[in-house]
């Protein structure tokens, strides 16, 4: 398959020739020329980290760092879950939320010391989650966009562990924590996270380390059946595990307690922004709920239709939707109104056609991210 050019304006991962060289299909994703699939395609690469492993480059990924007297102190004061709950070393999900309750993003906060925090926001709002933490930090207490200075690879599947140990990083270490190596003469971090359901890593490091590292992890991931894998396929992974992608299924408009994100939120905490909006909304009962869905036949639902009862009264909205490599069928996140329950049968509108659906509560597979 040949390279597809990419579109103009765009920024470029550090391992954007690798990525040509391999017959690269890219695409605009946050502002940058990502990779959505290889050669093997969006199927092959989604089932090599279901039972073996896969490469993502998501050097499109954001890097904040907070550093400073109280840094994660103030950290903690402004997003929503608890770093209280982490200790340093590991890292947390957590929410950057608006006033109102709604979601200016989702990211992962690395809690290096009370000092010193590094952030991995979405590509496209990094500017806006650094904006707040700037606005707001205390005196000796620094917040830096690092969004160009650093790579993310994601190693991601049930091999991941012996990839990692070939190519001479860690691993083996728990879930949600992470540990520095020394690499090709610099320094990396190896997290036990990732957004695909199944055991795998995600690796921080330097721009200089880029080419090095891709090229060590696809030599040791060579006997393991490793597939470099693209956005694609890192949108079904997610979607199988009903993983929430911001502008989607979370958003300014969509709150974490609509999303049944609860568990992300520190609700003891005496301050974090959006606090007062979202104890009242959980007080009171969301109006809508992210729930799952899956086809009772053949229809694959995407984005934006339409979800509607046996009569055709409105139901709600499919925010994300696609068909499931592994399961076969089509499933779907949607935003429901609260009275719709698990195990209830609603109608999507595929482009006019009328299809069942289940309501589920994801995951929709079972997977091994621990």
């Amino acid at each position: 398959m040949a390279a597809t050019p990419e579109p103009l304006d765009l920024l470029r991962s550090p391992l954007h020739e690798r990525h040509v060289a391999l017959g690269a299909k890219l695409a605009p994703f946050g502002g940058w020329a990502m990779p959505v699939e290889y050669a093997a395609g969006t199927a092959a690469e989604h089932t090599a980290v279901r039972e073996r492993v896969g490469l993502f480059d998501v050097s499109h990924l954001g890097k904040a760092s907070v550093r400073g007297p109280g840094a994660a102190a103030y950290v903690d004061s402004v997003l929503t879950n608890s770093l209280g709950r982490i200790a340093p070393g590991q890292a947390q999900y957590t929410l950057c939320c608006a006033e109102d309750g709604g979601v200016v993003d989702d990211l992962i906060a690395y809690l290096r010391a009370d000092d010193d925090v590094f952030l991995v926001p979405n590509a496209a709002n990094t500017a806006a989650v650094v904006a707040i933490l700037q606005a707001g930090a205390p005196t000796g207490v620094e917040v830096r966009d690092e969004h160009r200075d650093h790579v993310v690879l994601a190693v991601q599947g049930p091999a991941s562990d012996a990839v990692l140990e070939d190519a001479g990083l860690p691993a083996g270490h728990p879930y949600m924590s992470f540990r520095d190596a020394a690499f090709h003469g610099g320094s990396v971090v190896v997290c036990r996270t990732g957004y695909t359901g199944e055991r795998g890593y995600e690796v921080v490091a330097p721009v200089a380390l880029a080419e090095p590292l891709w090229d060590a992890l696809v030599a040791a991931g060579e006997p393991h059946g490793l597939l470099p894998a693209g956005l694609g396929a890192r949108d079904t992974l997610r979607t199988e595990m009903g993983y929430p992608l911001h502008g989607q299924d979370i958003a300014p408009t969509i709150t974490p307690v609509q999303a049944r994100l609860g568990w992300a939120i520190g609700w003891d905490k005496p301050a974090f922004a959006g606090r007062d909006a979202l104890l009242a909304e959980r007080a009171a009962g969301p109006q809508r709920v992210l729930r799952g869905l899956r086809a009772v036949r053949r229809g694959i639902p995407r984005p934006g239709m339409r979800v509607l009862d046996a009569e055709g009264g409105e139901l709600g909205l499919v925010t994300s939707g696609t068909f499931s490599p592994t399961l076969r069928a089509g499933i779907a996140l949607a935003l429901l109104d609260r009275a719709v329950g698990e195990g209830d049968e609603v109608v999507v509108d595929v482009r006019g056609r009328s299809e069942a659906f289940t309501v589920v509560r994801p995951p929709f597979v079972e997977a091994s991210a621990r």
